[in-house]
Formats: C-alpha cells, structure tokens, sequence
C-alpha cells in the first residue's frame, strides 16, 4: 500500500486522509483492499499516513515484552508516536480510521494519535469511519474511540468491524500463538489466526460505497455512509466478560505502571501474578458467564438485542444494499 496517491480531477477534488497502524500487516491489507476504489477514482486524492511509535513494537512479540505493554494499553497511556508527515494546512472531506484492539482499548500508536493535538486537529469537526480489524472482542475499545471521537468534535458516521471467525475457544490458543510465533496457522488442525481472507477480499464494498457517497457529497451529512453493507455485528453475550475484563485490566494495569516504566525489572513479578490471573479468568469466569448467559438467555432477549442494537450503530448489521457493491 503506497503512502500517497493523488489524482489529478476536473473541478472540486475530494480529500480523504486514511490512518493506519498494523504489527502483523493484516490491518494494511484490509487498509489496502478497502482503500481500491477510492484510489480508482479521479475525483478523489487520497493520503495514506502509516503510524510510527518513537519506539517501536516488535513482531512477533517476545512474550514479556507482549505483557508489558498491557498497562500502558489498557490505561491509554500510549508511548509518543513521530510527527506526521502531512501540510499543515490541508484539510480533509473524510478521514478513515483503521486500529486494532490491545487489551481491550485501541492499539497504543492509534490512542496516540487520537489523544494528541496533531490527530486532534485532524480529527476535529471532521466525518469519521472507523475500521477495526480483532480476534472478537471489540466493544470496549469501540466505546474509548467513539468517546474520544465526541470529545474531539469528530463526526463518528460509520464502524466497520472484522473479526477472527473461528470458534472463540480456538482463536484463545492461535491468536496468541500467531502474536508470539508470527505464525498465522501454528496449530494443525485449528483454523488460522485473524481475519478471513474471504472477508478481506470483500471489504472492497466499503470503499466503493464511501467513493459514492463522496462523489454525491453524503459525508457533508450526519447519515452513515455504509447502512446497509454487513459493516458489523455485535455479540452482545461477550460484552459482559469484556466489561469484566475492562474493569481488571484497568486495576492491574494501574498497579504495574505505578512499579515503573515500560521494561522496568520492578514490573516483572507483578506481570507473573497478572499472568496467573489472567489465566485463570479465561478458565473460569469467561465459560462461566457465557454458559451463564445462553441460559437465561430466552429471559434476557430484550435486553441483549437492546445491546446488540446499540454496538450496531452507526453503520449496522443490514444487508440491503449488499447486492450493490458487493460483487
């Protein structure tokens, strides 16, 4: 995916700035694969800005290096990103906002950029589609980026949300294995690790919608741009391990930044026992609550479709303009 692209245009030219950060380069693909039409099309200049950390994040991950940066992550307290390579003073139609989920909260070079005042400044009164791409739990995170967005003055119209389709117990195992080992499929047997690359190839019908509805000037509006298009669906009954896990991440996290720096020798016993811990709420409250919910489900059905609902928004889950540009 090239950095920058412009094409020359008869008459007004649409700007649409895409952000991005990925580790494993799945997030650029999907970036890539989403961005072909709007690159296509002459009316539109498109800029691509890659996120940089001042100090980089290995892949694969040394695995102590992996549970070091839960703190900071999970407290939005990212390291410091470099500049970005953009004129001060060119504005933007659209901005596109590609992140990944650590821990529950966005990647940290994409919570630097949105609590910084050079993405600040980009973002501000801006239209704003945001593309995540994660193993299944996304909620939080959406709510911090949605929140942040507000706080900006950003117009948040559209989420779009990939995730890993594999059974939730195997992408435990591959998802970390893939981040540790670099390896997609480490595992005989188990599906591969992260998105779908039949999901990927389709993510095309984002872009060509966003293209058309830039053409026809809808980002100018408050209606979102990929109604209609499959963009998410949220799965209400995880949204509880996810809080759950919110809430202790936010705990622990707060005791391990208070023991030092990142890559401090102090942090290491204190992960150890946050290892432990982690463990053991995968193994125990997380089956728990989901066999929990599946029986009280038929009870709570109001209720989750209520939430489901709400985690839908803006773009939601209806199919009714999939024939269009899904081809």
């Amino acid at each position: 995916m090239s950095n920058e692209s412009h094409h020359a245009a008869p008459g007004p030219t649409k700007r649409a700035l895409v952000v991005v950060y990925t580790q494993t380069g799945q997030l650029s693909a999907i970036a890539g694969r989403l961005i072909e039409p709007l690159l296509a099309e002459p009316g539109i200049a498109l800029r691509v800005v890659q996120l940089r950390p001042q100090v980089a994040f290995p892949f694969p991950w040394p695995f102590f290096r992996f549970l070091d940066a839960f703190p900071e992550s999970a407290l939005m307290r990212p390291g410091e990103i470099a500049p970005l390579d953009l004129p001060a003073d060119e504005s933007y139609d659209l901005v596109i906002l590609f992140y990944q989920v650590w821990f529950l909260a966005p990647s940290q070079p994409v919570a630097a950029f949105l609590l910084g005042d050079e993405g600040a400044r980009l973002l501000r009164n801006k239209p704003v589609v945001t593309v995540v791409a994660c193993r299944n739990m996304w909620m939080m995170a959406h709510d911090r980026v949605r929140a942040r967005l507000a706080e900006i003055g950003a117009r948040h119209l559209d989420n779009v949300v990939l995730t890993d389709r594999a059974p939730t117990l195997a992408t435990l195992l591959t998802t970390p294995l893939w981040l540790l080992t670099g390896r997609r499929k480490p595992v005989p047997g188990l599906p591969p690790a992260g998105v779908a690359e039949d999901d990927i190839r389709r993510s095309v019908r984002f872009g060509r919608a966003l293209r058309d509805a830039l053409l026809d000037d809808r980002e100018q509006g408050t209606a979102p741009l990929l109604a209609g298009l499959g963009a998410v669906e949220a799965r209400p009954e995880l949204l509880v391990s996810e809080r759950a896990g919110s809430r202790s991440f936010r705990v622990w996290g707060t005791l391990l930044h208070r023991a030092g720096r990142p890559g401090a020798w102090q942090r290491l016993p204190l992960l150890a026992l946050y290892l432990i811990f982690l463990v053991a709420i995968i193994l125990t409250v997380v089956p728990v609550s989901l066999a929990l919910q599946a029986f009280l489900r038929p009870f709570l059905r109001r209720r989750l479709d209520a939430v489901k609902a709400s985690y839908e928004q803006p773009s939601g889950s209806g199919l009714e303009r999939l024939a269009h540009y899904d081809f």
